[in-house]
C-alpha cells in the first residue's frame, strides 16, 4: 500500500529491470514513477505482429520462474494467478554441420543417457561431471553472488567474512582463472556435445573462451527450474508486471525521455525530461544502460563519483534478428533450436577478437507455432531468427551488410537443420540489425547483453545495484548485476529495489519524511 510520507523514487525505464523495481518499492509503501522514452512497457520484450503472425522481438526463453514469484510476493500475490507457463521438456534441439542432432533434456541422468547414444562413454561421464560443476557454482552464486548488490569480488564475500574455511573452500570452488570454455572441454570429450554447453554463455552475450568459470553455473540454473514459455508469448511478462505494477499504485510516464538525473551535494534530487520539466525524487533506479547513463544522464562532475563503466568497457554482442512469417511450419523443429556453427573457434574469434559478422554462424531459432499455435494462421509459423554478430563498429555499414548476410544465414539454416525450402514458406518477414537495436532499444553500441564478461578471473562482475558515490541513485537491468537475461535483470530489479529499501530504512524514523532537496546539479 502506497503511503503518502513515505519517500518518492523515480524509474528510468520501463523494462524488466525497471518494472520489477517499481513493483517491489511500491509493494513497500514507495510512491513509484515510472519514465519510459518509448509508447510500450517491457524494454525489449516487444511484441512484432503482421499479416496475423506474432513475433517476440527480444527475448524468448524464460528461465527461473521463481525470480516471479518472489517479485509477486512482494504484493501478497501469486503469479500463477496472472500468467500461464508452459513447461518445455526436451529445452532445446542442437543441429550441427555433420547432420546430426541432440535434443537437451533437463533431468540429468536422462541427458548423461542420450549422451552416451550420441558421443560416447567417456562424454556422457563427462557430462555428469560438469553438471555436477554446475550445480556447485550456481550454489555459490546463490550464497554470495545473487539477490544482494555486488560489483567485485569484496562485494561478495563482505557478509561471511574472508576468513572462514567454507568461504575459501567457496572460493577455491569457483576455478579462479579458469574460463568456460576450458571447464567444459576438460569434462566432455566430444566436440559437438562441448559446442552445445558452450552455448549456456550465449546468454550473456560473450565467448566461453574469454568467460570466466563461475558462469557454467548457468547450465544447472537452466536445469534446475526448467525453461518455460508464457502463454502469449514472453511479452506476458512485462504485461503482468505492467498490470501488478498498476494495482500497487505506480504512476507511468510513457513517450517522455529522461534526458538527467539531477544531484545536490552527492545526493539524488530528481530527473529532468526532455520537455523540460524536473521532477523532484528522493532516489532514483537507472534502468537505463549503464554506460548510457553514466555518459548521458549524469552531470560530468557527478561521473567520477558513480564509477560507472565508460566509453572504454567492453560491449556484449549484438545480433541480426529476422522475423519470418511462414505459412507451413516445419515440423522437425522444436520450440526452441541452435544451428551450430562447424567450427566454433573461429566463430567466436571473428564475432568477438576481429569484430567482423562470422562467415558460418550458429544460428538460434525460436518455432512457437508447435506450443502456441496463436503466434500465426493456421499450420503456420512464426519463426524467429537470431546469430549474433559484433557489437557496433565504425567500419559496420549494416544497410550495406545486411542483404548479404540475410543469404548466409538462410544457407547456414538449409544445409545444416534442412530448412530447404525455407524462401517458399516466408509470407512476412521483417528484421533488426545491430544499428536498428541501437536506434530502438538505446543500448551502447548495439549490445543485447550490456557489456561483455570477459575476463577470467573479474568477467562475471557486473555494475552494482546500489552506487555508493551518489545517495540515492541504483541501478537495475541487464547491464548491472548480476547480467542479462529475462531472470537476471528482474533479479537486479529486485535487488536495486531492496538495497534502495535498506539504505533508506537505515537512516532513522525521519527516513519515511519526505524532506525537498534543492535541485542541484
Amino acid at each position: 500500500m502506497i503511503k503518502p510520507n513515505n519517500p518518492s523514487v523515480g524509474i528510468v525505464g520501463g523494462g524488466l529491470g525497471g518494472l520489477t523495481a517499481a513493483c517491489t518499492l511500491a509493494s513497500r509503501g514507495y510512491r513509484v514513477t515510472v519514465f519510459e522514452r518509448n509508447r510500450w512497457i517491457g524494454g525489449k520484450a516487444a511484441v512484432l505482429e503482421g499479416d496475423g503472425f506474432r513475433f517476440d522481438m527480444g527475448p524468448t526463453i524464460l528461465l527461473m520462474p521463481s525470480v516471479l514469484r518472489k517479485v509477486f510476493a512482494e504484493a501478497g500475490e501469486a503469479v500463477e494467478d496472472h500468467l500461464q507457463l508452459i513447461s518445455l521438456d526436451p529445452q532445446w534441439r542442437s543441429f550441427f554441420s555433420d547432420g546430426s542432432t541432440l535434443d537437451l533434456v533437463r533431468d540429468t541422468p536422462a541427458m548423461q543417457a542420450e549422451v552416451e547414444r550420441f558421443g560416447g562413454t567417456a562424454s556422457a561421464r563427462g557430462y555428469s561431471q560438469f553438471m555436477d560443476t554446475s550445480r556447485r557454482l550456481h550454489d555459490i552464486s546463490d550464497r554470495y553472488f545473487f539477490w544482494k548488490s555486488v560489483g567485485g569480488i569484496p562485494d561478495t564475500f563482505q557478509a561471511t567474512g574472508m576468513a572462514s574455511p567454507q568461504v575459501l573452500r567457496d572460493l577455491w570452488s569457483l576455478r579462479m582463472g579458469r574460463t568456460v570454455g576450458g571447464v567444459v572441454r576438460s569434462h566432455i570429450a566430444d566436440p559437438r556435445v562441448a559446442q552445445m554447453v558452450d552455448h549456456f554463455t550465449q546468454y550473456v552475450g560473450s565467448a566461453p573462451d574469454a568467460s570466466p568459470a563461475v558462469l557454467c553455473g548457468i547450465a544447472h540454473m537452466q536445469t534446475d527450474e526448467g525453461v518455460w514459455y508464457p502463454e502469449g508469448g514472453t511479452a506476458a511478462v512485462p504485461r503482468a508486471l505492467r498490470s501488478l505494477a498498476e494495482r500497487v499504485g505506480i504512476k507511468f510516464v510513457t513517450g517522455t525521455q529522461v534526458k538527467r538525473i539531477v544531484t545536490a551535494d552527492n545526493r539524488v534530487a530528481g530527473l529532468q525530461t526532455d520537455d523540460g520539466d524536473t521532477h523532484e525524487f528522493d532516489a532514483v533506479v537507472s534502468n537505463s544502460d549503464v554506460v548510457r547513463t553514466n555518459g548521458e544522464l549524469l552531470a560530468p562532475k557527478q561521473r567520477n563519483l558513480a564509477g560507472l563503466p565508460g566509453a572504454k568497457a567492453e560491449p556484449a554482442c549484438s545480433g541480426v534478428v529476422l522475423y519470418l512469417g511462414l505459412r507451413e511450419r516445419y515440423e522437425h523443429l522444436l520450440h526452441h533450436n541452435f544451428v551450430f556453427s562447424q567450427d566454433p573457434h573461429q566463430e567466436f574469434d571473428q564475432i568477438y577478437r576481429r569484430g567482423e559478422p562470422a562467415d558460418d554462424p550458429t544460428c538460434y531459432l525460436c518455432a512457437p507455432g508447435r506450443t502456441d499455435p496463436s503466434v500465426a494462421p493456421k499450420g503456420g509459423e512464426a519463426l524467429y531468427v537470431l546469430v549474433h554478430t559484433p557489437y557496433l563498429h565504425d567500419h559496420h555499414d549494416w544497410q550495406a551488410m545486411f542483404p548479404k548476410y540475410r543469404e548466409i544465414i538462410l544457407k547456414k539454416l538449409a544445409e545444416t537443420a534442412n530448412l530447404t525450402d525455407l524462401e517458399e514458406r516466408i509470407e512476412f518477414e521483417s528484421a533488426l540489425t545491430p544499428e536498428d537495436i541501437d536506434r530502438r532499444y538505446h543500448v551502447w553500441k548495439g549490445a543485447i547483453y550490456g557489456l561483455a564478461s570477459h575476463g577470467r578471473f573479474l568477467g562475471a562482475f557486473k555494475s552494482a545495484n546500489r552506487n555508493r558515490g551518489i545517495h540515492g541513485f541504483y541501478l537495475a537491468g541487464g547491464s548491472a548485476h548480476p547480467g542479462p537475461g529475462m531472470p537476471m535483470a528482474m533479479m537486479s530489479g529486485w535487488i536495486a529495489a531492496d538495497s534502495l529499501d535498506r539504505d533508506f530504512a537505515c537512516v532513522g524514523p525521519q527516513a519515511n519524511v519526505k524532506v525537498p532537496i534543492g535541485l542541484g546539479s
